[in-house]
């Protein structure tokens, strides 16, 4: 098995399975959802060449989606691939996701509580309110917050949610699945790039999804779907729900969508370097040279 993260990983994905046989599954809790494609920057058909592409744009926004689900269709999806004589390509860098294919960690179906979970989202808005729910959850698990930065909202409440419905920590329910073992033999690979370059690869990005519609394509959403359990705290998604609500202006959206994309990729990487496993690819290669070391690995 294969992994690849982090921007650039479109074409070099797509190259990789022209040449191995593969097909490729999306690793992205955001691009997962229907009607969300400017936001998700979801590969497009003629992006594709052809390359058959799993877990992308099949979920409703209005609907729940958990890492347990991920777990399940993604090894579906695997078995599929596997059966046709081909090699799964997982391509996406949602951590958690990630962490359940690769350490063979069970997420349960948590029967989460909804309440609790605004309470905690609202609570967070605040800088001091963040900070609060940061120092609690590293109070119940300290092992799972090393690797979790102050700001970061949505792993921040994972953990506190993991503990309000199972009674047991983030660190203990992953040793307790990791017992049993992992499925599928995985080579991970990531793909780093200078941090001034990524940075101004992610503002052009942010500048392309204006221009392309992102705005219109939230005006759509919020008029099709009645409600967002996740979809619209998405990054991108929620700035332009702030605008439209007339809280910030239009040149605050694109700014504050543009600096937590940044701040966002960096969380990311500080993420993935903590796993020792991983491989790194330059972004810098030659694409030819990146996906030599690919099969070497």
């Amino acid at each position: 098995m294969l992994d690849l993260l982090h921007l650039g990983k479109t074409a070099l994905s797509i190259e990789l399975a022209k040449q191995i046989n593969g097909e490729i599954i999306s690793c992205d809790s955001m691009q997962i959802y229907k009607d969300m494609d400017i936001g998700t920057a979801k590969v497009t058909e003629e992006e594709k060449q052809g390359i058959k592409h799993y877990l992308v744009d099949f979920i409703s926004p209005s609907e729940r989606y958990t890492v347990s689900n991920f777990k399940k269709d993604c090894e579906t999806a695997i078995e599929e691939i596997l059966a046709k004589g081909k090699t799964p390509i997982v391509v996406g860098g949602t951590g958690l996701y990630v962490n359940s294919l690769i350490y063979g960690i069970e997420y349960q179906d948590m029967a989460f509580d909804e309440e609790y979970r605004n309470e905690l989202m609202n609570k967070a808005e605040t800088e001091d309110g963040l900070k609060s729910l940061y120092e609690e959850a590293n109070n119940i698990d300290k092992e799972a917050m090393q690797i979790i930065s102050p700001k970061d909202k949505k792993r921040i409440i994972r953990v506190l949610e993991i503990y309000h419905a199972t009674g047991k920590t983030k660190t203990e329910l992953e040793i307790l699945s990791r017992a049993k073992g992992v499925k599928y033999d995985f080579r991970v690979f990531a793909i780093s790039m200078d941090r001034d370059k990524l940075y101004d690869r992610i503002n052009k990005r942010v500048d392309i999804m204006i221009e392309k519609g992102l705005v219109e394509e939230v005006k759509n959403l919020l008029a099709k779907y009645s409600k967002f359990p996740t979809a619209m705290q998405g990054l991108g998604y929620k700035e332009v729900v702030e605008y439209l609500e007339e809280k910030i202006s239009y040149e605050e959206m694109i700014e504050k969508i543009k600096q937590e994309s940044r701040h966002y990729a960096k969380r990311q990487l500080t993420w993935f370097r903590k796993n020792k496993e991983i491989i790194w690819l330059d972004a810098g290669n030659d694409m030819q040279n990146n996906i030599d070391i690919i099969l070497k690995g």
